[in-house]
Protein backbone atom coordinates (compact mmCIF):
# COMPACT_ATOMS: atom_id res chain seq x y z
CA UNK A 1 0.00 0.00 0.00
CA UNK A 2 1.30 3.45 -0.90
CA UNK A 3 1.91 6.25 1.59
CA UNK A 4 -1.05 8.14 0.13
CA UNK A 5 -3.32 5.15 0.67
CA UNK A 6 -2.24 4.89 4.30
CA UNK A 7 -3.52 8.40 4.98
CA UNK A 8 -6.91 7.86 3.31
CA UNK A 9 -9.43 7.02 6.01
CA UNK A 10 -12.10 6.46 3.34
CA UNK A 11 -10.25 3.58 1.64
CA UNK A 12 -11.05 -0.10 2.20
CA UNK A 13 -7.80 -2.05 2.20
CA UNK A 14 -7.52 -4.32 -0.80
CA UNK A 15 -10.18 -2.50 -2.83
CA UNK A 16 -10.08 0.47 -5.21
CA UNK A 17 -10.69 3.87 -3.65
CA UNK A 18 -14.25 5.17 -4.25
CA UNK A 19 -12.85 7.85 -6.56
CA UNK A 20 -11.42 5.09 -8.75
CA UNK A 21 -14.70 3.15 -8.97
CA UNK A 22 -16.60 3.98 -12.15
CA UNK A 23 -19.62 1.70 -11.70
CA UNK A 24 -22.16 1.84 -8.87
CA UNK A 25 -24.53 -1.12 -8.71
CA UNK A 26 -27.94 -1.44 -7.11
CA UNK A 27 -28.48 2.26 -6.35
CA UNK A 28 -30.57 3.40 -9.32
CA UNK A 29 -33.21 5.01 -7.09
CA UNK A 30 -30.73 7.29 -5.31
CA UNK A 31 -29.06 8.25 -8.61
CA UNK A 32 -32.45 9.03 -10.16
CA UNK A 33 -33.38 11.24 -7.19
CA UNK A 34 -30.23 13.30 -7.58
CA UNK A 35 -30.59 13.61 -11.35
CA UNK A 36 -34.22 14.69 -10.98
CA UNK A 37 -33.11 17.56 -8.74
CA UNK A 38 -30.25 18.46 -11.09
CA UNK A 39 -32.36 18.37 -14.26
CA UNK A 40 -35.12 20.46 -12.71
CA UNK A 41 -32.50 23.01 -11.61
CA UNK A 42 -33.42 22.47 -7.96
CA UNK A 43 -30.00 21.27 -6.88
CA UNK A 44 -29.75 21.46 -3.10
CA UNK A 45 -26.49 22.77 -1.63
CA UNK A 46 -26.28 20.01 0.99
CA UNK A 47 -26.80 16.27 0.46
CA UNK A 48 -26.74 13.59 3.14
CA UNK A 49 -25.75 10.28 1.56
CA UNK A 50 -26.95 7.57 3.95
CA UNK A 51 -27.35 3.81 4.16
CA UNK A 52 -25.61 0.79 5.70
CA UNK A 53 -21.83 0.77 5.75
CA UNK A 54 -20.21 -0.50 2.57
CA UNK A 55 -23.11 -0.18 0.09
CA UNK A 56 -21.51 2.46 -2.14
CA UNK A 57 -22.16 5.81 -0.43
CA UNK A 58 -18.64 7.09 -1.03
CA UNK A 59 -18.67 5.81 -4.60
CA UNK A 60 -21.88 7.73 -5.25
CA UNK A 61 -20.45 10.89 -3.66
CA UNK A 62 -17.36 10.77 -5.89
CA UNK A 63 -19.52 10.06 -8.95
CA UNK A 64 -21.66 13.10 -8.17
CA UNK A 65 -18.51 15.20 -7.67
CA UNK A 66 -17.11 14.13 -11.07
CA UNK A 67 -20.46 14.77 -12.73
CA UNK A 68 -20.96 18.25 -11.26
CA UNK A 69 -17.41 19.43 -11.92
CA UNK A 70 -17.39 18.08 -15.49
CA UNK A 71 -20.83 19.39 -16.42
CA UNK A 72 -20.83 23.07 -17.48
CA UNK A 73 -23.12 25.42 -15.62
CA UNK A 74 -26.00 26.87 -17.66
CA UNK A 75 -25.11 30.24 -19.17
CA UNK A 76 -26.41 33.46 -17.69
CA UNK A 77 -29.78 33.24 -19.45
CA UNK A 78 -29.89 35.37 -22.57
CA UNK A 79 -32.76 35.18 -25.05
CA UNK A 80 -30.91 32.86 -27.43
CA UNK A 81 -29.15 30.67 -24.88
CA UNK A 82 -29.45 26.95 -25.44
CA UNK A 83 -31.79 25.08 -23.11
CA UNK A 84 -29.89 23.10 -20.48
CA UNK A 85 -29.24 19.51 -21.46
CA UNK A 86 -31.07 16.77 -19.54
CA UNK A 87 -28.65 14.34 -17.89
CA UNK A 88 -29.62 10.67 -18.00
CA UNK A 89 -26.82 9.34 -15.81
CA UNK A 90 -23.80 10.38 -13.76
CA UNK A 91 -21.19 8.78 -15.98
CA UNK A 92 -18.13 10.86 -16.93
CA UNK A 93 -15.50 9.42 -19.25
CA UNK A 94 -12.39 8.35 -17.35
CA UNK A 95 -10.28 10.36 -19.82
CA UNK A 96 -12.20 13.57 -19.18
CA UNK A 97 -9.80 16.19 -17.74
CA UNK A 98 -11.87 16.51 -14.56
CA UNK A 99 -11.95 12.74 -14.07
CA UNK A 100 -8.20 12.52 -14.57
CA UNK A 101 -7.53 15.37 -12.12
CA UNK A 102 -9.80 13.80 -9.50
CA UNK A 103 -8.06 10.44 -9.90
CA UNK A 104 -4.71 12.20 -9.40
CA UNK A 105 -5.98 14.17 -6.40
CA UNK A 106 -5.40 17.43 -8.29
CA UNK A 107 -8.89 18.80 -8.97
CA UNK A 108 -9.04 22.40 -7.65
CA UNK A 109 -12.85 22.36 -7.44
CA UNK A 110 -13.01 19.40 -5.06
CA UNK A 111 -12.15 19.16 -1.38
CA UNK A 112 -12.35 15.92 0.65
CA UNK A 113 -12.83 16.20 4.42
CA UNK A 114 -11.81 13.08 6.32
CA UNK A 115 -9.95 11.97 9.43
CA UNK A 116 -6.43 13.45 9.32
CA UNK A 117 -3.21 11.50 9.56
CA UNK A 118 -1.22 12.07 12.76
CA UNK A 119 2.48 12.30 11.93
CA UNK A 120 3.41 11.76 15.59
CA UNK A 121 1.53 8.51 16.12
CA UNK A 122 1.78 7.44 12.45
CA UNK A 123 -1.93 6.63 12.56
CA UNK A 124 -5.18 8.19 11.43
CA UNK A 125 -6.89 10.22 14.11
CA UNK A 126 -10.12 8.80 15.52
CA UNK A 127 -12.18 11.90 14.63
CA UNK A 128 -12.43 14.66 12.06
CA UNK A 129 -11.17 17.75 13.87
CA UNK A 130 -12.24 21.35 13.50
CA UNK A 131 -8.95 22.16 11.75
CA UNK A 132 -10.10 20.06 8.77
CA UNK A 133 -13.29 22.14 8.47
CA UNK A 134 -11.32 25.37 8.79
CA UNK A 135 -9.35 24.38 5.70
CA UNK A 136 -12.55 24.93 3.71
CA UNK A 137 -12.11 28.70 4.08
CA UNK A 138 -8.93 28.62 1.99
CA UNK A 139 -10.50 26.17 -0.45
CA UNK A 140 -13.47 28.45 -1.08
CA UNK A 141 -11.21 31.49 -1.44
CA UNK A 142 -8.88 29.82 -3.95
CA UNK A 143 -11.53 27.98 -5.96
CA UNK A 144 -13.76 31.03 -6.39
CA UNK A 145 -11.40 32.48 -9.00
CA UNK A 146 -12.49 30.21 -11.87
CA UNK A 147 -16.21 30.77 -11.28
CA UNK A 148 -17.10 27.09 -11.67
CA UNK A 149 -18.80 24.63 -9.41
CA UNK A 150 -17.22 23.47 -6.16
CA UNK A 151 -17.81 20.20 -4.34
CA UNK A 152 -16.99 19.16 -0.77
CA UNK A 153 -17.12 15.49 0.29
CA UNK A 154 -17.23 14.72 4.03
CA UNK A 155 -16.45 11.07 4.68
CA UNK A 156 -17.82 10.45 7.09
CA UNK A 157 -19.92 13.02 8.90
CA UNK A 158 -20.32 10.48 11.74
CA UNK A 159 -16.65 11.06 12.59
CA UNK A 160 -16.91 14.84 13.13
CA UNK A 161 -16.10 15.90 16.67
CA UNK A 162 -18.36 18.47 18.32
CA UNK A 163 -16.33 21.50 17.25
CA UNK A 164 -16.00 20.23 13.68
CA UNK A 165 -19.74 19.50 13.47
CA UNK A 166 -20.59 23.02 14.62
CA UNK A 167 -18.13 24.53 12.16
CA UNK A 168 -19.60 22.50 9.30
CA UNK A 169 -23.08 23.59 10.33
CA UNK A 170 -22.08 27.21 9.77
CA UNK A 171 -20.98 26.34 6.23
CA UNK A 172 -24.32 24.62 5.59
CA UNK A 173 -26.20 27.62 6.96
CA UNK A 174 -24.38 30.05 4.65
CA UNK A 175 -23.00 27.98 1.78
CA UNK A 176 -20.79 29.74 -0.78
CA UNK A 177 -22.27 30.15 -4.24
CA UNK A 178 -22.13 27.20 -6.65
CA UNK A 179 -21.05 24.84 -3.84
CA UNK A 180 -22.41 21.35 -3.20
CA UNK A 181 -21.61 19.57 0.05
CA UNK A 182 -21.90 15.76 0.11
CA UNK A 183 -22.01 14.35 3.64
CA UNK A 184 -21.62 10.58 3.94
CA UNK A 185 -23.24 9.07 7.02
CA UNK A 186 -23.67 5.48 8.20
CA UNK A 187 -25.75 6.55 11.22
CA UNK A 188 -27.49 9.84 10.39
CA UNK A 189 -29.57 9.73 13.59
CA UNK A 190 -26.38 10.56 15.52
CA UNK A 191 -25.73 13.76 13.59
CA UNK A 192 -26.81 17.17 14.81
CA UNK A 193 -30.51 17.61 13.91
CA UNK A 194 -29.62 21.02 12.48
CA UNK A 195 -27.13 19.40 10.09
CA UNK A 196 -29.72 16.87 8.96
CA UNK A 197 -32.35 19.55 8.47
CA UNK A 198 -30.10 21.52 6.10
CA UNK A 199 -29.42 18.57 3.81
CA UNK A 200 -31.49 16.55 1.39
CA UNK A 201 -31.11 12.82 1.98
CA UNK A 202 -30.04 10.24 -0.58
CA UNK A 203 -30.73 6.84 0.96
CA UNK A 204 -28.80 3.85 -0.41
CA UNK A 205 -29.94 0.25 0.03
CA UNK A 206 -28.16 -3.06 0.41
CA UNK A 207 -27.21 -5.02 -2.70
CA UNK A 208 -28.85 -8.23 -3.86
CA UNK A 209 -26.68 -11.27 -4.54
CA UNK A 210 -26.42 -10.63 -8.30
CA UNK A 211 -25.28 -7.03 -7.86
CA UNK A 212 -22.95 -8.12 -5.07
CA UNK A 213 -21.23 -10.65 -7.34
CA UNK A 214 -20.79 -7.97 -10.03
CA UNK A 215 -19.45 -5.47 -7.51
CA UNK A 216 -16.86 -7.95 -6.23
CA UNK A 217 -15.76 -8.72 -9.79
CA UNK A 218 -15.45 -5.01 -10.53
CA UNK A 219 -13.31 -4.62 -7.41
CA UNK A 220 -11.19 -7.58 -8.62
CA UNK A 221 -11.96 -9.53 -5.43
CA UNK A 222 -11.76 -13.29 -5.97
CA UNK A 223 -14.53 -15.10 -4.05
CA UNK A 224 -14.98 -18.87 -4.20
CA UNK A 225 -18.47 -18.75 -2.66
CA UNK A 226 -20.12 -15.45 -3.65
CA UNK A 227 -23.58 -16.55 -2.47
CA UNK A 228 -22.34 -17.18 1.07
CA UNK A 229 -20.37 -13.93 1.14
CA UNK A 230 -23.40 -11.99 -0.09
CA UNK A 231 -25.58 -13.52 2.64
CA UNK A 232 -23.04 -12.94 5.42
CA UNK A 233 -22.33 -9.37 4.35
CA UNK A 234 -26.04 -8.45 4.29
CA UNK A 235 -25.62 -6.66 0.98
CA UNK A 236 -22.62 -4.54 2.00
CA UNK A 237 -19.77 -4.57 -0.52
CA UNK A 238 -17.35 -3.26 2.10
CA UNK A 239 -18.19 -6.11 4.47
CA UNK A 240 -18.07 -8.59 1.60
CA UNK A 241 -14.53 -7.52 0.71
CA UNK A 242 -13.46 -7.94 4.34
CA UNK A 243 -15.09 -11.38 4.49
CA UNK A 244 -13.42 -12.44 1.26
CA UNK A 245 -9.97 -11.28 2.34
CA UNK A 246 -10.17 -12.98 5.76
CA UNK A 247 -11.89 -16.20 4.69
CA UNK A 248 -15.12 -15.28 6.45
CA UNK A 249 -17.27 -17.80 4.55
CA UNK A 250 -14.99 -20.65 5.69
CA UNK A 251 -15.00 -19.40 9.29
CA UNK A 252 -18.80 -19.29 9.33
CA UNK A 253 -19.01 -22.76 7.79
CA UNK A 254 -16.73 -24.00 10.60
CA UNK A 255 -19.05 -22.43 13.17
CA UNK A 256 -22.08 -24.19 11.67
CA UNK A 257 -20.20 -27.49 11.62
CA UNK A 258 -19.04 -27.00 15.22
CA UNK A 259 -22.56 -26.31 16.48
CA UNK A 260 -24.27 -28.92 14.28
CA UNK A 261 -24.72 -31.38 17.16
CA UNK A 262 -25.60 -28.83 19.84
CA UNK A 263 -26.08 -29.20 22.76
CA UNK A 264 -23.33 -31.78 22.30
CA UNK A 265 -20.01 -30.11 21.54
CA UNK A 266 -16.62 -31.27 20.30
CA UNK A 267 -14.41 -29.49 22.83
CA UNK A 268 -11.22 -30.07 20.88
CA UNK A 269 -12.71 -28.32 17.85
CA UNK A 270 -13.85 -25.50 20.13
CA UNK A 271 -10.29 -25.14 21.41
CA UNK A 272 -8.96 -25.09 17.84
CA UNK A 273 -11.44 -22.35 16.98
CA UNK A 274 -10.36 -20.30 19.99
CA UNK A 275 -6.64 -20.73 19.31
CA UNK A 276 -7.11 -19.37 15.78
CA UNK A 277 -7.99 -16.01 17.35
CA UNK A 278 -4.65 -15.77 19.15
CA UNK A 279 -1.27 -14.62 17.93
CA UNK A 280 0.35 -11.92 15.87
CA UNK A 281 -1.76 -10.83 12.93
CA UNK A 282 -4.88 -12.56 14.27
CA UNK A 283 -6.62 -9.38 15.46
CA UNK A 284 -8.73 -9.00 12.33
CA UNK A 285 -9.71 -12.69 12.32
CA UNK A 286 -10.61 -12.40 16.00
CA UNK A 287 -12.89 -9.43 15.38
CA UNK A 288 -14.45 -11.18 12.38
CA UNK A 289 -15.04 -14.36 14.40
CA UNK A 290 -16.91 -12.42 17.09
CA UNK A 291 -18.93 -10.66 14.37
CA UNK A 292 -19.86 -13.98 12.75
CA UNK A 293 -20.86 -15.52 16.09
CA UNK A 294 -23.10 -12.53 16.68
CA UNK A 295 -24.55 -12.99 13.19
CA UNK A 296 -25.29 -16.66 13.87
CA UNK A 297 -27.11 -15.80 17.10
CA UNK A 298 -29.08 -13.10 15.30
CA UNK A 299 -30.12 -15.55 12.59
CA UNK A 300 -31.17 -18.04 15.30
CA UNK A 301 -33.30 -15.38 16.99
CA UNK A 302 -34.88 -14.36 13.69
CA UNK A 303 -35.61 -17.99 12.77
CA UNK A 304 -37.47 -18.48 16.04
CA UNK A 305 -39.41 -15.24 15.64
CA UNK A 306 -40.48 -15.89 12.04
CA UNK A 307 -40.87 -19.65 12.23
CA UNK A 308 -38.48 -20.34 9.38
CA UNK A 309 -34.76 -20.02 8.57
CA UNK A 310 -33.49 -17.30 6.19
CA UNK A 311 -34.29 -17.95 2.54
CA UNK A 312 -30.62 -18.43 1.63
CA UNK A 313 -28.12 -20.52 3.58
CA UNK A 314 -24.83 -18.84 4.46
CA UNK A 315 -23.17 -22.25 4.93
CA UNK A 316 -24.05 -25.90 4.26
CA UNK A 317 -26.33 -27.28 6.97
CA UNK A 318 -27.21 -23.88 8.39
CA UNK A 319 -30.95 -24.07 7.71
CA UNK A 320 -31.30 -27.40 9.50
CA UNK A 321 -29.30 -26.12 12.49
CA UNK A 322 -31.35 -22.93 12.79
CA UNK A 323 -34.67 -24.79 12.50
CA UNK A 324 -33.67 -27.34 15.15
CA UNK A 325 -32.31 -24.87 17.72
CA UNK A 326 -34.97 -22.19 17.21
CA UNK A 327 -38.28 -23.93 16.47
CA UNK A 328 -40.53 -21.36 18.17
CA UNK A 329 -40.79 -17.68 19.19
CA UNK A 330 -39.92 -18.71 22.75
CA UNK A 331 -36.61 -20.17 21.55
CA UNK A 332 -36.08 -17.09 19.39
CA UNK A 333 -36.34 -14.86 22.47
CA UNK A 334 -33.81 -17.02 24.31
CA UNK A 335 -31.34 -16.69 21.44
CA UNK A 336 -31.92 -12.93 21.29
CA UNK A 337 -31.14 -12.70 25.02
CA UNK A 338 -28.00 -14.78 24.48
CA UNK A 339 -26.93 -12.54 21.60
CA UNK A 340 -27.28 -9.44 23.78
CA UNK A 341 -25.31 -11.06 26.61
CA UNK A 342 -22.55 -12.32 24.29
CA UNK A 343 -22.22 -8.85 22.71
CA UNK A 344 -21.94 -7.27 26.16
CA UNK A 345 -19.31 -9.79 27.26
CA UNK A 346 -17.34 -9.34 24.05
CA UNK A 347 -17.22 -5.57 24.45
CA UNK A 348 -16.13 -5.86 28.06
CA UNK A 349 -13.55 -8.54 27.25
CA UNK A 350 -11.98 -6.41 24.52
CA UNK A 351 -12.05 -3.32 26.72
CA UNK A 352 -10.07 -5.06 29.50
CA UNK A 353 -7.83 -6.97 27.05
CA UNK A 354 -9.15 -10.38 28.05
CA UNK A 355 -7.30 -13.24 26.37
CA UNK A 356 -9.00 -13.71 22.97
CA UNK A 357 -9.01 -17.51 23.26
CA UNK A 358 -10.65 -17.32 26.68
CA UNK A 359 -13.31 -14.94 25.39
CA UNK A 360 -14.09 -17.17 22.41
CA UNK A 361 -14.37 -20.26 24.62
CA UNK A 362 -16.58 -18.41 27.11
CA UNK A 363 -18.85 -17.46 24.20
CA UNK A 364 -19.00 -21.05 22.92
CA UNK A 365 -19.88 -22.36 26.41
CA UNK A 366 -22.66 -19.78 26.70
CA UNK A 367 -24.11 -20.87 23.35
CA UNK A 368 -23.98 -24.49 24.49
CA UNK A 369 -25.73 -23.55 27.73
CA UNK A 370 -28.55 -21.89 25.81
CA UNK A 371 -28.86 -24.90 23.49
CA UNK A 372 -29.22 -27.19 26.51
CA UNK A 373 -32.15 -25.20 27.87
Amino acid sequence: MTDDALTESDRIEGAPHPKETQTLLGQDQAIAAFLEAFNSQRLHHGWLVTGPRGVGKATLAWQIARFLLATPKPSAGGLFDDAPQIAGNLQIDAEHPVARRIAAGAEPGLFAVRRPYDDKTKKLKSQITVDEIRKLKNFFALSSADGGRRVVIVDSADELNVSAANALLKVLEEPPADTTLLLISHQPSRLLPTIRSRCRELRLSTLNSADMAKALRNAEIDVSNPEAVAELSAGSVGDAIRLAQLGGADIYANLISLFADMPRLDRQRALTLAEAAVGRGAEERYDLLLTLIDLLLTRLARTGATGQPPMHEAAPGEAALLARLAPSPHHGRKWAETAALVTQRSRHGKAVNLDPAALVLDTVWKIQETAQT
